[in-house]
């Protein structure tokens, strides 16, 4: 018995002395400064949710009286702080967190917080920063530590509130004062700084401050969320400071910070604060600004891919500014054949508007007519998904651009990072998020071509655009946007469309779209390719055979022959007819006809890309086993057959393995008689049709002639290839 009662008391006791030592867990307060509740705010704000913190704001919705930010300034967080702390100046028991707020994210809960500030056995811990500011003078007054961080950041700290009362109340401080400043000094009078047991966050176990820093943070990721590890010191900080010219840094990596983006789950701040469009009675209304401020091609398609947006045009306020006037026929049709929009306003060339000044009044025509959003479009973005102005309405951001790329090139319409001149850098992500194997809503320092604003930015944050020297407006209007702290977001979420190239466009050309094969293929092809084209290259579509081993199919539309002839007949210089040629190497033309080569009207190098990409595919499939990849060909031209001129051509071989022979117009409309009679078969094709491409052998087994034209003028493009 005598020993149950020792084991018992034994066990009490252990109890009590258990209790008795374990302190009560502390309570953190997190407090911020902020006078208005912008993207960087609300970045901040949800990244302390996440982890669950309770944050006080002071100073919002207030007049800033700190002074200039970019300077000194900055003593006015300092009165607002001491008056808020008055209520904490005899508790020593909570613990409170001082944190900046439009370049800050939280990334790890206060338990993390609160273990990590026990074991620097600090009664107040202070950010430590690369850079003595804003005294550089003061350097060499610092204690010597290990490590590149040692100057103190007011940007964040954190201590029992007895102690930070006590620290905010030695000096008297004005409001444009400098509150780092301030507390510099304090932490640099020795005696001050072990009466208050300031200490600074050397190894940024709690604090991160990234100026100066950026080469040593590395995002990692655990499962749903992301982290910054600080390489130097193999640490995991809590809160990261965008200090000094680190905002980008900072933006970048809150892309994937506060679980916004991972490997395993994506993007999960994607659907946060969307609009549920089909929960609305009625859509919100839109401003579209479209601005042409440059010859750009495809502009007929540009305008056919606005009609067909799926989106009410009642909902839809147009606004067109163009600059060109070999444009303004493309803007005229337009605006002449459509009907539904709720307005329609067009600034041609003599209106005398800069662009600067179009931009400028396409916002305003915003609120003018009370929308919601306003869709900037430049005539270089093609979109070709339907619901992009729907999409880009749900997503619900201040500035999105819906993401456009130029296809087969790494050019597109927003920059990843910035150079140290405030120009186009790679981003580590940006080949990443151009191909889209990361997928989401990201912050970009840099948009353009397209993007979406929501009104209530214009309304009362609006960043206008100017004219500034040679740099375009919209590096001008991007820069002032980072400098006021406005966020622009990219949605790579769909494939929205993409950007057409506008570098090489000539418009001194005839049809000067028929020379964009290279650098605008997509485009190109939905002109000039026909719509059966891609049937016919499946392995299972059988091709028409008029003769043997004649096929027949389709391959480009009525437009690029139209255009073709046009570009022909512009240039003008048809050869005679006769055996004497100087475009040939030998000077000597066997069996001669009147034609144009494609070489004369500069379009050699577009034909052979045609004849590999487009030519090549179905040849491969009929003719099994031959394969020449690039084809090769010397002879490329268009023949005119006319009565009075060169009706008919005689028998004859051609010197190819193949040849092609495209209608570019159609008997019994433009012409009568003409065809094609193969010899040996005793074999026409007399019916041909428009755009369809006749494909034989050229040598040996393939005599054939060109039957007699007897009315109008018969049009054909032939190419030799591989002679």
């Amino acid at each position: 018995m005598r020993g149950v009662l020792e084991f018992t008391y034994l066990t009490l006791l252990l109890i009590w002395t258990v209790i008795c030592r374990t302190e009560p867990e502390a309570k953190l307060l997190m407090v911020t400064v902020a006078s208005n509740a912008t993207d960087g705010y609300h970045r901040f704000m949800r990244s302390a949710r996440i982890y669950g913190y309770n944050v006080e704001t002071l100073g919002m919705n207030q007049p800033w009286a700190g002074g200039d930010m970019n300077s000194a300034g900055g003593g006015y967080k300092i009165n607002l702080l001491k008056r808020f702390m008055e209520k904490y100046k005899d508790d020593s028991k909570t613990l409170v967190l001082f944190t900046d707020s439009y370049d800050v994210i939280i990334t790890a809960s206060s338990k993390s917080v609160i273990k990590k500030f026990h074991q620097t056995k600090s009664r107040i811990l202070f950010t430590a920063e690369r850079f003595c500011w804003p005294d550089t003078t003061l350097s060499n007054q610092y204690p010597p530590v290990m490590g590149s961080s040692k100057y103190l950041n007011s940007g964040g700290f954190l201590g029992d509130g007895k102690s930070i009362y006590e620290m905010l109340t030695v000096h008297d401080v004005a409001d444009t004062d400098d509150d780092q400043l301030y507390y510099t000094k304090l932490f640099l009078d020795a005696d001050m700084r072990n009466d208050l047991g300031i200490n600074l966050d050397y190894e940024n176990e709690i604090f991160q401050a990234l100026y100066g820093s950026e080469d040593d943070v590395k995002v990692r990721f655990r499962e749903d969320d992301a982290y910054i590890l600080n390489v130097e010191h193999n640490t995991e900080p809590a809160l990261i400071h965008g200090n000094g010219l680190s905002k980008e840094t900072l933006n970048m990596l809150g892309n994937y910070l506060a679980r916004s983006w991972t490997p395993v789950k994506g993007c999960m701040k994607c659907q946060e604060d969307v609009i549920d469009l089909t929960k609305l009675d009625t859509l919100p209304a839109v401003c579209m600004g479209i601005f042409i401020e440059k010859p750009t091609p495809f502009l007929t398609e540009f305008f056919e891919r606005i009609t067909q947006q799926d989106y009410p045009k009642d909902r839809i306020h147009l606004f067109i500014h163009n600059t060109e006037e070999y444009h303004r026929n493309h803007v005229t049709n337009f605006t002449n054949n459509v009907a539904g929009y709720a307005s329609v306003a067009s600034k041609e060339p003599t209106d005398v508007l800069s662009e600067a000044e179009a931009r400028n009044q396409a916002a305003q025509e915003t609120i003018t007519h009370d929308c919601d959003f306003h869709l900037s479009l430049d005539s270089e973005a093609m979109l070709t998904e339907s619901k992009t102005i729907g999409l880009l309405v749900q997503l619900n951001r201040t500035v999105v651009a819906p993401m456009l790329v130029r296809p087969g090139f790494l050019w597109s319409n927003f920059w990843g990072a910035l150079s140290d001149e405030g120009f186009y850098a790679r981003s580590e992500d940006y080949g990443e998020i151009l191909d889209y194997t990361k997928r989401g809503i990201w912050n970009v320092p840099y948009i353009r071509n397209a993007y979406m604003i929501r009104s209530d930015v214009i309304k009362n944050h609006f960043v206008p655009f100017v004219e500034q020297g040679v740099a375009d407006v919209d590096i001008t209007w991007c820069k002032n946007m980072r400098e006021q702290g406005r966020l622009m977001y990219l949605s790579n979420l769909q494939y929205y469309g993409h950007l057409v190239n506008s570098e090489s466009f000539d418009i001194t050309l005839t049809k000067p779209e028929f020379y964009q094969l290279v650098n605008n293929k997509l485009d190109w092809e939905y002109r000039y390719i026909h719509q059966d084209y891609n049937t016919v290259k499946q392995p299972d579509t059988i091709v028409e055979q008029p003769c043997t081993d004649v096929y027949w199919f389709p391959l480009v539309t009525p437009a690029y022959a139209t255009d073709l002839i046009a570009i022909m007949e512009g240039y003008g210089k048809w050869s005679n007819g006769k055996n004497d040629d100087a475009r040939l190497q030998n000077g000597y033309e066997n069996v001669p006809t009147r034609d144009i080569h494609m070489k004369q009207v500069g379009l050699e190098r577009q034909w052979l890309l045609f004849l590999k990409d487009y030519v090549r595919p179905i040849q491969e499939k009929l003719y099994t086993g031959y394969y020449h990849d690039p084809p090769q060909a010397i002879m490329n031209f268009v023949v005119r057959y006319k009565p009075d001129e060169q009706p008919a051509l005689r028998p004859h071989h051609d010197s190819s393995t193949y040849t092609i022979n495209i209608a570019l117009n159609t008997p019994n409309v433009d012409y009568e008689g003409g065809g094609c009679r193969f010899v040996r078969y005793n074999c026409s094709v007399v019916e041909t049709r428009l755009g369809w491409t006749l494909i034989h052998p050229g040598r040996l087994t393939h005599f054939h002639e060109g039957l007699p034209v007897t009315k109008g003028t018969r049009y054909i493009m032939i190419s030799f290839v591989d002679p």
